[in-house]
This record gives C-alpha cells, structure tokens and sequence, in this order.
C-alpha cells in the first residue's frame, strides 16, 4: 500500500496567485439560455471563476506566487535546492517547466527541479514527493509550485464542463524542523477509470490534426466540443468519490492517532459544493471547519486545495494547527494528507494581470 509517514518536515509558507480577470458565471450566457445557466449554477454553487487572459500561462501564476512567498518570508534564494512544478498545463511539451522556472525565479543551478503531470490530486502528491526528497536530508529548502489554466481546457460549449473550471497558481515552501511531528500519507490509483475524465487528442496516441480540432455535438443534449476539450462523466465521478474518500479520509485519522475533533481543518479538493457538501455530512465534519473557496474561483483541479488554504485560512494560522488534506479526480487519483503547520505563513491572495 502506498502509506508514507514523515516526520519534522513541514510547509513553512504557502501563497497563492489568480488572474484578475474575473467571470460571473450567471453572466456567462453566450451559448446557453440565462434559465438553464442559472439553474447549473445553483447545482455547482460556483458564482465565479478566474481566467486567465491570452499569453499567461499557469508558470506565470506560479511564478507570482513563488515571488510574492520568497518576499515575505525574507528567503536567501541561494538556499532553495529543490523546485517541483505540478500542472496538466504546462508551458511546453519540452523542456520541463520546473526548469524554466528555476531560471526565471533566479535560484541556483545547484537547485534540482522536476515536474509532475497529474490532476486534482496531484497538491496531495507533490506534497508527499518534496517530503521524501526533505527527508533525505540533502535538501535545505524546497519549492512545491502548483499551476492550471483549466479554463482553456473545456469547451464553453459542453453544459456539463463549462460553468466549472477556473485558473490559478500557488507556491508553498517547505523545511526540515523537529516542530512538525509526524505527517501521514496515502496515495491511490484506478486507471481503469480513466475515461472519466479525460481529453482524447492532442498528445501522441492522438496527435493534432484539423479534424482533432473539429467542434462537434457529442450527445443528445446538443453539447459540443473538440477531440482536444476536456470531458467529464459526472455521475460516475460522483460514485467514485463516495465510493473511495470516505475509507481513504478514516484510515489517514487512524493511522495518524488523530480524531475528526483533533483536526483543525478539513481541506478538501473543491469539485462543486453539491459533492464536498454531501461528503461532510457523511463523514458528520463540522462545517466550519471545512472551509470552501469554489464559489469564488471554481474547480481549479490541483491548485484547488492551496487556493482554499491561502483564500480562506488567511489569518487563521497562528500556533499550531492540524491540517487533513483531500485531493482526488482525474486519473481516477485520490489522496489524503494528514500535516502538521506552526505558524504557517499565508500570504495575501495575489491577482495578477
């Protein structure tokens, strides 16, 4: 089983960036009647999102993120050895967008770097990956930087995917220091529902090509879309989540000596506010303590549970605090953290232009 257990590594800052280019959802009717765009807005509870404008990519939200964090803790770049960028939105096919930034962000090419393709799990796992490298001791300061451009990834035309997805970039510095404690991970994985949420084109099974890029209606709702949009089978997502999470959410409580009352935030991956809201009642979390960003910036795939923490834990964490963390989707991926932080610095949300 993958269970992974570290102990006196921790997130000593954590920042996060969105565009400033704001969408009303309620406003957003150029292809669906104002009736029906209102009634899958009050089903998803996603009031507004962030897009980001022609020419920023995810590494520029991370970038302003990393910037913003190395600031305000007052960090010796020279000291940063190890950078990992998580995203499905990278910049480019090659080189790897780690080290595109590492150069841009001015850090040593002592500092290794690497990225990680993986969707709404992947905050869990990047997290799990810079903890391993901490652990061995040969690092001093680690970058964990977090970006997606999900807007550019669903078709506005596709009622199931468009009122969705929003963008953003988040930074988050983590140390070696005996005040952590133990952290605890379980990481999982069921390719064989890979088809739930996918985009068909546009790699190398299915490269571009004219036809690939060709919209089309693809069922009886008259939805439309390219081989290169992102699809999402709702339902089956929903099964698999109470299916999977609640058993994955118990056994990280278990396995880390916590208790649902011991834990001081629940940070979950923010799908829609139908599905989180219906998890917190199965597993009877009290609800302030599940704090939720989505209405503000939708599902942002990975960068969703950072996002929240920085949005809406913002002042909150002085002292010690236990965090659970909760990503899953895409893949199918899922992933549960139990973390300690002591006075985590959160800085302010960044909107960049």
């Amino acid at each position: 089983m993958a269970k992974l257990s570290f102990t006196n590594i921790g997130v000593t800052g954590i920042a996060a960036a969105v565009p400033k280019n704001k969408i009303i959802n309620l406003e957003y009717t150029e292809n669906f009647p104002a009736e029906e765009v209102k009634d899958v807005i009050e089903k998803v509870g996603i009031y507004e999102r962030r897009f980001a404008p022609a020419g920023m990519c995810s590494s520029d939200l991370c970038f302003a993120a990393a910037n913003q964090l190395i600031s305000d803790m007052a960090i010796d770049r020279s000291e940063i050895d190890l950078l990992i960028f998580v995203s499905q939105t990278p910049d480019y096919r090659m080189p790897a967008t780690s080290v595109v930034l590492q150069h841009r962000l001015g850090l040593g090419t002592h500092c290794a770097a690497f990225d990680i393709n993986l969707g709404c799990s992947a905050f869990v796992y990047g997290l799990s990956t810079v903890f391993s490298f901490m652990q061995s001791g040969g690092f001093r300061k680690a970058l964990l930087l977090d970006g997606e451009t999900r807007s550019r990834v669903y078709s506005p035309k596709d009622r199931k995917t468009a009122f969705l997805f929003g963008d953003g970039g988040v930074a988050a510095v983590v140390e070696n220091d005996p005040k952590f404690g133990e952290s605890h991970f379980s990481l999982h994985s069921d390719g064989s529902l890979s088809d739930l949420i996918k985009m068909d084109a546009g790699g190398y099974r299915m490269p571009s090509s004219p036809e690939t890029l060709t919209e089309k209606v693809v069922d009886e709702q008259g939805n439309i879309r390219t081989d290169e949009h992102g699809y999402m089978n709702g339902p089956d997502v929903f099964n698999f989540v109470l299916k999977e999470i609640p058993s994955d959410f118990k056994q990280v409580l278990e396995s880390s000596g916590n208790t649902i009352e011991t834990i001081d935030y629940f940070l979950f991956h923010q799908a829609n506010d139908y599905m989180n809201s219906y998890l917190a009642k199965k597993l009877k979390l009290d609800l302030s303590k599940v704090p939720s960003s989505i209405a503000h910036f939708g599902n942002t795939s990975s960068v969703s549970i950072p996002l929240t923490w920085v949005s809406q834990l913002h002042g909150k964490l002085d002292g010690k605090k236990k965090l659970l963390l909760c990503g899953f989707g895409v893949g199918m991926s899922w992933a549960t953290a139990q973390i300690n932080i002591d006075n985590c610095l959160v800085s302010e949300l960044l909107e960049v232009e």
